[in-house]
């Protein structure tokens, strides 16, 4: 049996991924471009786009970022729905 949130912790593991997070927290519907430009300026962070495109791609799988496409550009948004089912495993049931 698979763990369903075994995707969520994979992709939470890296701290560029967690990087990339925290900066569309900050500021939501990035494109790729962006993402690279924040990571570089706050962060000092090199990675080439390639390297962010696949970190976004975890990130897609795990289902903690959604992307939409309009016309060129690709715009990256945070989900933090797979975040809450993570804690539902450990809750205690209310009586």
């Amino acid at each position: 049996m698979t763990d369903p949130g075994a995707d969520v912790f994979k992709a939470l593991a890296d701290p560029t991924r967690r990087k990339i997070l925290d900066e569309l927290a900050e500021r939501d519907g990035q494109t790729l471009f962006e993402i690279c430009s924040r990571l570089a300026m706050r962060h000092q962070l090199g990675s080439s786009r390639q390297a962010i495109s696949q970190h976004l791609d975890v990130l897609i799988a795990a289902g903690l970022v959604s992307s939409r496409r309009e016309g060129r550009y690709k715009f990256h948004h945070l989900d933090t729905t797979p975040l809450a089912h993570l804690t539902d495993r450990w809750k205690k049931p209310e009586n």
